[in-house]
């Protein structure tokens, strides 16, 4: 697998200046947890499931959820457990000669007791996965997900990595939190091979007070879920050594896709900025790809500044934005890089002259950049967000 495969070498050697390089599903957790990006979640009962997994491999999709959870209705259980093992025995020779690869896939599962009976199911499937998603995971429920997950790899001889969702009420009510985090830690530690990441399930965290956020506000806008974030960054986030990767909530919200290249014209996104004159056509396309996805954009960078990486995505379009912000900047990986080569500490001024780099504090933000470089690559001085997507769109 590879960020950014899809597309073709000439337009990768025109947008990077260090390309994403290859990873598998056997590579090292950091750089999986990494590599996540914006992880595409897709109910399990959709008939065509295994024709999406390919459509949407081949589009830059890297990590998916097949969700057996709130994706789906009670009584399609099921049916999504028949539907999901015959998919995936379709999907298990699909890949063996495709350069891309097939996406990181998940199950989302709604007990424990699932995770042991569809590993064993899936025959030689299984080695299409590469884990489990954890709904509702709590320091009183958890363990038997992990116990169930445990044994599913010592049955199948299968590596098989767990994300835990927070979204529990007891993390959402301020008398318990504190307990449940903790507990969380604790219990998450003694199984720390296993978790590749920690997932934060906003949705469910506001349900418990009634709340929604429109496509105005970021999770960062609600008190209540900024609060949470800030929270399960503090104590599982940690850039000591004992913390996990934490994924950016769900963007609920998504374009209309005629809209997107159609809008319509008291938007005026024709005239060209500095006059009267028409824009280009493709100046118009960037312009409505802002608009539409400017709430999404606005909130990937506040994940960001919190200490989170990667996005649960509800819609194909939100994962070419998540990808395109994720690829480090020039000037990002010149301070990285500097901050880095200054093992005796110090303050350095930034090569492009506008910040001061402390080489000791900013050190584990060095570390973290350029992992994420290696993972989706380094663009080019003179490539912008909007170069990255349009690309992507085009790809």
């Amino acid at each position: 697998m590879r960020h950014f495969g899809h597309l073709a070498e000439d337009v990768r050697a025109r947008l990077f200046l260090e390309q994403p390089r290859t990873f598998t599903a056997d590579s090292g957790p950091e750089v999986l947890a990494t590599a996540l990006g914006g992880t595409l979640y897709s109910p399990a009962t959709r008939p065509a499931l295994a024709a999406d997994v390919r459509k949407l491999a081949a589009r830059g999709v890297v990590s998916m959820v097949l969700c057996l959870e709130d994706a789906i209705a009670d009584h399609e259980v099921g049916e999504g457990e028949r539907n999901l093992v015959e998919q995936l025995s379709d999907l298990v020779n699909d890949f063996t000669d495709h350069a891309q690869g097939h996406p990181l896939l998940f199950i989302r599962v709604r007990t424990a007791s699932q995770i042991l009976d569809l590993a064993e199911r899936l025959g030689p499937a299984v080695e299409l996965l590469s884990g489990f998603v954890l709904p509702k995971f709590t320091a009183a429920d958890g363990a038997a997900y992990l116990d169930a997950l445990a044994a599913a790899e010592a049955s199948t001889g299968r590596r098989l990595f767990a994300m835990p969702v927070l979204e529990s009420p007891e993390l959402a009510h301020l008398e318990t939190r504190r307990e449940q985090l903790y507990g969380i830690a604790d219990l998450l530690a003694r199984h720390r091979e296993r978790v590749l990441a920690v997932r934060l399930g906003v949705t469910d965290l506001c349900s418990a007070y009634g709340l929604r956020r429109s496509p105005d506000l970021s999770a960062y806008d609600v008190a209540l879920v900024a609060s949470v974030i800030g929270d399960v960054v503090n104590v599982l986030g940690r850039a000591d050594g004992t913390g996990y990767t934490v994924t950016g909530p769900v963007w609920e919200y998504f374009p209309v896709q005629e809209r997107m290249f159609k809008p319509q014209l008291r938007r005026t996104p024709f005239a060209a900025s500095g006059g009267t004159a028409l824009a280009t056509g493709e100046e118009v396309r960037r312009r409505i790809i802002a608009h539409d996805l400017d709430g999404l954009i606005r909130e990937v960078e506040l994940d960001r500044a919190n200490g989170l990486l990667g996005k649960t995505c509800i819609h194909p379009s939100h994962v070419p934005a998540v990808h395109a912000l994720s690829v480090v900047t020039h000037e990002e990986y010149c301070d990285a890089r500097d901050i880095l080569r200054a093992e005796q500490g110090g303050v350095l001024r930034s090569a492009y002259t506008n910040k001061m780099n402390e080489a000791r504090p900013h050190r584990a933000w060095a570390e973290r950049t350029l992992l994420r470089a290696r993972v989706f690559g380094v663009a080019r001085e003179d490539v912008s967000f909007a170069e990255l997507l349009a690309a992507c769109l085009c790809g």
